[in-house]
């Protein structure tokens, strides 16, 4: 089965007050240095997936840029790292390639790096096309850059375009979604990403939040009620432009789903490269169904070579993911595969608790394949905990 690659850039011209990643502002004297670790760790990769205990193949479908703003890099660092990934991986030419870009990095120059490099899909992290509300959270964009580097990238032949939208900025009102909702509508891109805002206490803006104060707009946040209708009136507007939700947060055009975050939904291999970067690769053994590891989260202990941590993923635990993954998927998962996959009696337990979530309304059955409702998705997280029944082996 063909792998996944996935590569974080963990740097930002400024730190989103909403953001809860492994991300930051950082001098660019230490980019260069973080390339020439994140190609060493790309050039190791088969030394590395033998330690973890994994299986690891040449063939590559998917390669993910994340971050951070991976354009914050020059060209030629771009350059070094798909050349990196190249030479180690058999790449396939029909590979969707995507990088994430902050509005307002796009020049002339670097979508021609981009394209040159293979690049064929790119994220937008717009978030929101009402100026005040992007301005709130730190983003240094405005609606008009976000058209432009748009425009740039379709006359560099790059169409397969996402926007990110966030749900539940300070300033955002039921009127000024809309617009937002509008305006993504109106670029013709075949991909959005909505999310709600995450309030916890990894972002500034989160912490605000908790603490009852006004710093970073916090008091200008809408309330969970509205938030939740702010999602559920993307959800109708994009499908009623064509833009059918396939996962949680995820709609797409027919045929222009993000084929690399399927990876994860559907467990399939994917290998990280950079700081908090995750993998999962099948085991090596019979001991168990698959490996995960992931790389530090601090820049500096990552750069020092700090060793990765290692999860044995038993059979049980394997079944556990397959659902709490796969029912993020409007699809949601075949219970015959399942039946083949892990047996008759390990499913059986399964369909007594989807039996009784469908009772509540958080879950449905079409056939083959269990998913949740509309509502159920509202509540996801609660339905997964639901099938977390499972142990875990750390090593």
């Amino acid at each position: 089965m063909p792998l996944g690659i996935y590569i974080s850039v963990p740097f930002c011209k400024t730190k989103c007050s909403y953001c809860n990643f492994a991300s930051d502002v950082f001098s660019r004297v230490v980019f260069e240095r973080y390339v020439d670790r994140v190609c060493q760790n790309i050039e190791s990769a088969a030394q590395t997936a033998s330690e973890m205990g994994g299986q690891i193949e040449r063939a590559v479908d998917s390669i993910y840029l994340g971050g951070g703003t991976p354009t914050l890099l020059d060209a030629a660092q771009l350059e070094r790292i798909f050349s990196a990934v190249r030479r180690q991986f058999e790449v396939s030419p029909e590979a969707e390639i995507t990088v994430e870009c902050a509005p307002g990095t796009l020049t002339d120059s670097l979508v021609e790096t981009l394209f040159r490099c293979g690049v064929n899909r790119v994220s937008l992290g717009v978030q929101s096309f009402v100026d005040q509300e992007a301005a709130a959270v730190g983003r240094l964009h405005k609606r008009f850059i976000v058209l432009e580097e748009i425009a740039r990238l379709r006359a560099a032949g790059i169409v397969n375009i996402n926007i990110d939208l966030i749900a539940g900025l300070p300033h955002q009102t039921a009127e000024s979604w809309e617009f937002s909702l509008q305006e993504t509508i109106a670029t013709g891109a075949p991909h959005a990403s909505v999310y709600m805002l995450e309030v916890d206490e990894d972002s500034r803006l989160g912490r605000e939040l908790m603490a009852g104060g006004t710093r970073y707009h916090a008091h200008f946040v809408p309330n969970e009620e509205l938030v939740t209708d702010f999602y559920l009136a993307a959800g109708e507007r994009l499908q009623s432009a064509g833009i059918a939700q396939y996962e949680i947060s995820n709609f797409a055009r027919e045929g222009c789903e993000s084929r690399h975050n399927l990876k994860y939904w559907i467990r399939q291999p994917y290998f990280g490269f950079g700081v908090d970067a995750h993998s999962m690769l099948r085991s090596a053994t019979a001991d168990f169904e698959a490996v995960r590891f992931a790389a530090v989260d601090s820049l500096e202990r990552y750069t020092s070579g700090a060793v990765v941590e290692r999860t044995a993923v038993s059979q049980q635990a394997a079944l556990e993911e397959t659902f709490f993954l796969g029912l993020r998927l409007n699809r949601g998962v075949s219970l015959r595969e399942l039946d083949t996959k892990f047996g008759k009696d390990a499913i059986d337990q399964a369909r007594i608790t989807i039996a009784e979530l469908i009772e509540d309304g958080l879950m449905l059955q079409r056939g083959d394949f269990a998913g949740l409702t509309s509502r159920g998705r509202l509540l996801s997280n609660e339905v997964f905990e639901k099938f977390l029944l499972v142990d875990r082996v750390i090593q």
